[in-house]
């Protein structure tokens, strides 16, 4: 036995008998948390057509030597822990043994977006992190958080790339529904709920790893649009609060998290050098690590050094205010700056090529890989929790008493804008869109059309301006306003018939003639039929509070700064606003 498979041992002794055991391609591998897929049966795959990812998982493992990957798709609990044995079996076979780090993007709520979040599927369904701010509950923020930490590690999730906790401050941005509003203090406060509930009081066996994200705050997006994207490339800050988006960055830090992701976006108009965050040595070594001391791991954004093909259809390098550089100059750049951590990529060779060049020094690079191997000590991926129960897997995701809490915080977190008849009360006749006519018919008699109804229930989402690239599709962005003849079509509705409408605010709708007409007017951040229906009958209560304000016309959102919280003019509701019923 090494001295680093010795349990009994000190992890920095642990930790400094591996580095000096690894080559220098072995220590390569580590820098890189690349994407896997799995077959639906809790197998590895073994064949790609390079649609998604351009290698199979033993060429990942096996071949370039990474041992870090976040798992993209919803999957059955069972076949996730099957499948997170059989990495660690590859694994456990190479030359050192090195333990797989299997990651995550949330997979909790209603949000199915490949390059953001996954929908709940087989864990407990809450609402999206919006909906938890509407509620201002910080208990309820770890107790959620901690529901996480239980149904990841029982399936091998041992970092979660998560919490986001931007600033909601650009109504267009497409990320909106992932952070806690537009608040910063409440942010910071359900941030440090947050790391707190997922990593326990100290990291350890039973912690899963919190990774931030978008250091310094992603949420001063130029127009709205995402930086995944090069006309989202830019971030400002016309109203001078940049300090303001680090909030909840400090409380993050001061709690203790792990790690911290850099957005893409590059600066515009202050100090900082005018280039992404992720290879921005200003913002990541001298804001994050030596002003704010944080000393964990710094993982970049996916995507930065290589361009890619996602669904078939080419996407350059997230490399903004580097695109002139070569890959190897970038990913020099991105180590300059303090990263220790490439995400989304899987190209060793450009580090080896690096170091054996000159350009890095092996020192450097031995900086980045301690803290990556320490991580993995901590977390107890070299000795107990290596592998996971798929039975036990099958028993804790979507637990009933998880699956419970996730419900009565849907219902918690509904925000009554106006309420108008509600509560509802006896069994009315229902004319219902956008919702399930089963779920209502529990409800009230279920009629096919207004007309015939006492009230009618809509269910809509937030406007988006559709994007022809497939995975920007994904991410809606663009106009916030309800366009003709919709419009047209759901204030004939209101018209004809008393109507309870529910607006899903995946991000802040324009919707001041909605306001106007509607009988009753209800927001939600991810919330099932059942729930919405239980409050409107009064079978429970809603608590939620707009997590950020609702504009009254896109001219007004336009006219906004984009650093700045809450800042259209005369909004239809504002922050904060919510009723009781």
């Amino acid at each position: 036995m090494h001295p680093y498979q010795d349990s009994r041992r000190p992890v920095a002794e642990r930790v400094e008998d591996l580095l000096g055991r690894m080559t220098l391609e072995e220590k390569a591998g580590q820098l890189f948390h690349s994407m896997l897929t799995m077959n639906p049966d809790g197998t590895p795959v073994t064949e790609t057509d390079g649609s998604l990812l351009p290698f199979t998982t033993p060429e990942l493992i096996a071949g370039r030597g990474l041992t870090h990957f976040n798992l993209l798709g919803t999957h059955g609990a069972r076949e996730m822990a099957a499948w997170h044995n059989a990495i660690q079996e590859m694994a456990a076979s190479t030359r050192l043994g090195v333990p797989v780090t299997l990651s995550t993007d949330p997979r909790h709520a209603f949000t199915d977006n490949i390059g953001a979040s996954f929908n709940a599927g087989a864990f407990s369904a809450w609402p999206e992190p919006t909906g938890l701010a509407a509620v201002r509950d910080p208990e309820l923020v770890h107790r959620f958080a901690d529901t996480v930490r239980r149904e990841y590690l029982s399936v091998g999730f041992r970092v979660a790339l998560h919490p986001q906790i931007d600033l909601a401050t650009e109504p267009r941005w497409a990320r909106q529904s992932g952070t806690f509003g537009s608040d910063a203090k409440l942010a910071a406060e359900l941030a440090e709920a947050y790391v707190s509930g997922l990593q326990g009081p100290a990291l350890g066996p039973d912690s899963v790893a919190a990774m931030v994200k978008h250091f310094p705050g992603g949420g001063p997006q130029k127009d709205g649009e995402d930086p995944h994207f090069p006309h989202g490339k830019e971030q400002i800050y016309p109203g001078g609060l940049r300090d303001l988006h680090l909030e909840p960055f400090r409380a993050a830090i001061a709690a203790g998290c792990s790690q911290v992701m850099p957005y893409y976006g590059k600066p515009v108009g202050t100090d900082w050098e005018e280039v992404g965050f992720g290879f921005n040595q200003g913002v990541v070594q001298g804001l994050l690590r030596d002003e704010l001391g944080f000393t964990g791991i710094v993982c970049t954004d996916w995507g930065l050094l290589a361009d890619s093909v996602i669904f078939g259809e080419p996407h350059e390098a997230r490399a903004w205010g580097v695109e002139h550089l070569r890959t190897a100059e970038r990913a020099a750049k991105a180590l300059d700056a303090g990263v220790d951590q490439f995400g989304g990529e899987q190209c060793p060779e450009v580090v080896v090529g690096l170091v054996r060049s000159g350009r890095i020094s092996e020192a450097r690079l031995d900086a980045s890989v301690r803290r990556l191997l320490r991580e993995k000590f901590v977390l107890g991926l070299f000795d107990e929790r290596r592998y996971v129960d798929p039975d036990e897997a099958a028993e804790t995701v979507g637990r009933a008493d998880f699956t419970a809490a996730g419900a009565a915080a849907q219902r918690r977190s509904l925000t009554v804008l106006t309420n108008g008849p509600l509560p509802l009360s006896g069994r009315p006749k229902l004319y219902v869109e956008g919702v399930d006519a089963t779920v209502a018919a529990a409800y009230g008699e279920v009629v096919a059309g207004p007309q015939e109804a006492d009230l009618a229930v809509l269910r809509l989402r937030t406007p988006y301006e559709e994007r022809p690239n497939r995975f920007e599709s994904f991410f809606h962005s663009g106009s916030l306003a309800f366009d003709e003849p919709e419009l047209s079509r759901i204030l004939a509705l209101l018209a004809a018939v008393p109507t309870l409408v529910c607006v899903n605010l995946e991000r802040p709708a324009v919707l001041p003639e909605i306001a106007e007409h509607a009988a009753a007017l209800v927001a939600d951040y991810g919330a099932s039929d059942e729930a919405l229906l239980d409050v409107a009958f009064g079978r429970a209560a809603a608590e939620g509070r707009l997590p950020f304000e609702l504009p009254r016309s896109m001219a007004a959102v336009e006219a906004s700064r984009p650093d700045v919280p809450n800042d259209t003019k005369g909004p239809v509701f504002p922050y904060g606003h919510g009723l009781r019923i």
